[in-house]
């Protein structure tokens, strides 16, 4: 099919829609029997995906008979109509404008053959601007005029940042890429925002990982809102550069950063609308801060799970859970068991090998390992070679609900497990068990469901196939010993440390002690899939009114951020 060919596609289903109005009876022929609908808190209070054209229908009918949505048309500048093939459909697509309410929204449309013409398949809606923003907060001045008896930058962004007369509107726990990114985005929006963090410098939740952390994937897919990575930039970013690249982003985007700072919990004063937030800095005495809301931000996975293993108390060695294990070089030449086959512990596993350690890897369950290149990278082919700009490549990526999504993971993991036969099988002889994911749809929904169980291999499990990193399963541990693991076959592992790379809790598992167990219950699961086909609780209006979650990849961070940051916006008075 021809641009032009797409276009006229695309032009006939608007005249379409058009003409419908909201009847609900003629919007039906405009959508697929398997059609999806998801918007983004631009529509509708939350967002949410409604799936079946009956749904799409019921659902979207009273935002156009109430003027809600209107007059879309294709954006000028933007990507499509074109042809494409979208979880194994041949699609026409194309980034739509359209007029809303509340303001200006964007739309992606799909398109695939109907019985009358074109019918959608997915639609996206999305709100881009609205009406009653504030002005970006920025202590530049605005002209080219100095007044030089006046406070210059540095001394307006001290100044703000010490909140000595004022408290925030909103307060971000937790300062990784998710929170600094949100707070990016607040500013944007006027919102006045700290970030508190109980690290000494920000970045350190990854200079203090252990050595040999990278980024798995690569840099085009990690790019940060208003400030590109330099060019310069390996592919795959190496921690301590992640590390000081957040230092600068908070710098250069003017992000209010309290680090050594410990937010110890909050009641909500519902009368008033704000929370009673207790925070302490190092050295000073604890203060209480009235934010109107609270993001937090500390991470899909930040809480360690330290399991209880049967008889560990026995052994007379060091034990330490991944998140503080900080280097392999004290171990060289000695016996490590590493319990656990997630990213962690593969990492750490190799990085111990590396230094010279005798390790040996315990398997608590099946895991998914795949090559870092080609095959986890296929799922973020949309970033890479030529195409269009980083907006619009959000945006369709966005417009992929979860039905869809799961289509087009199950097409990527079967060819990424045919690239990566002759290792898998290799693992699988040396006594490896693997996943592939739910019904085979890959790592990316293992993350978004379980936040790990996976490992992109970049040497690791090469060094297990090839047995020089052992592995033993845990139910082949009889028990602990003083000098290390005893196995049902009578054999010994000797060891002087168990790091245990047993992943992480999620966010909901702080609420209790932080919020208390009322606004837990309320506010229920945070992370995984919910029954709107949404990641639950996630960058948008949660149960608990002023608490929001962000978290996840730097693209989910990146994508997901500015709705996060104009919602917020929209809900504060006046």
């Amino acid at each position: 099919m021809s641009d032009a060919g797409a276009r006229s596609d695309i032009a006939a289903w608007l005249t379409r829609l058009d003409a419908a109005g909201h009847d609900p009876a003629a919007l039906s022929r405009l959508f697929a029997q398997d059609a999806h609908w998801r918007d983004l808190a631009c529509l509708r209070p939350r967002f949410a995906t409604v799936s079946g054209r009956e749904a799409v229908v019921a659902a979207l009918a009273p935002a156009l008979a109430a003027g809600e949505a209107r007059n879309f048309r294709l954006a000028p500048d933007r990507h499509g109509p074109a042809r494409a093939e979208r979880a194994g459909v041949e699609v026409v697509e194309a980034v739509l404008d359209f007029d809303c309410a509340d303001g200006a929204g964007e739309a992606v449309l799909r398109l695939v053959p109907g019985p009358d013409g074109p019918v959608a398949w997915i639609l996206l809606s999305s709100l881009l601007t609205w009406t009653g923003a504030r002005a970006p907060i920025s202590a530049a001045p605005s002209g080219g005029r100095r007044d030089f008896a006046a406070p210059n930058w540095a001394d307006r962004r001290a100044r703000a940042e010490a909140y000595a007369d004022r408290d925030p509107e909103v307060l971000i726990v937790g300062g990784g890429h998710a929170g600094i990114v949100a707070a990016a985005c607040l500013n944007r929006q006027g919102v006045d925002t700290l970030v508190v963090d109980r690290m000494a410098r920000v970045g350190d939740n990854w200079r203090l990982r252990y050595h040999a952390l990278a980024l798995h994937n690569q840099k085009n897919s990690n790019t940060m809102p208003f400030l590109d990575f330099p060019s310069t930039f390996p592919p795959y970013i190496p921690k301590d550069l992640i590390a000081d690249w957040l230092e600068t982003y908070v710098r250069m985007l003017e992000v209010n950063f309290w680090c050594a700072t410990e937010f110890t919990g909050a009641v909500r004063d519902e009368a008033a609308g704000v929370w009673e937030a207790t925070v302490t800095r190092a050295g000073e005495p604890p203060r209480v801060m009235r934010p109107r809301h609270i993001v937090m931000a500390t991470s899909v996975s930040g809480t360690p799970v330290v399991p209880k293993i049967p008889g560990l108390e026995g052994f007379g060695g060091e034990v330490v859970h991944s998140s503080g294990f900080a280097s392999a070089e004290p171990w060289r030449g000695r016996g490590v068991i590493v319990v656990g086959t997630g990213t962690s512990g593969h990492d750490i596993s190799q990085d111990l090998h590396a230094k010279g350690a005798r390790v040996t890897m315990v398997q608590r369950s099946p895991a998914l390992v795949t090559q870092v290149e080609p095959s986890a990278q296929l799922f973020d082919g949309i970033f890479f070679g030529p195409g269009p700009a980083l907006a619009d490549r959000d945006l369709l990526s966005l417009a992929l609900p979860l039905g869809p999504m799961k289509q087009a993971h199950k097409r990527i993991a079967a060819q990424s497990v045919e690239i990566d036969r002759p290792l898998l099988d290799g693992l699988e002889a040396a006594g490896f068990k693997l996943d592939f994911g739910e019904d085979g749809t890959g790592w990316p929904l293992k993350y978004r469901t379980r936040g790990g169980g996976y490992y992109f291999n970049i040497g690791c499990a090469d060094l297990i196939a090839s047995r020089e990193i052992g592995l033993v399963q845990a139910a082949d541990i009889a028990g602990w010993e003083a000098g290390g693991a005893r196995l049902a076959d009578g054999r010994r592992i000797e060891a002087e440390l168990v790091v245990l790379a047993t992943g992480y809790r999620g966010l909901e598992s702080l609420l209790p002690d932080l919020f208390g167990e009322a606004v837990a219950a309320r506010v229920g699961q945070v992370w995984g899939f919910d029954a709107d086909q949404e990641l639950a609780n996630m960058w948008t209006r949660t149960p608990q009114p002023g608490l929001w979650f962000s978290g996840g990849a730097f693209s989910q961070v990146r994508m997901f951020s500015r709705h996060l940051a104009r919602q917020i916006a929209q809900a504060l008075p006046g």
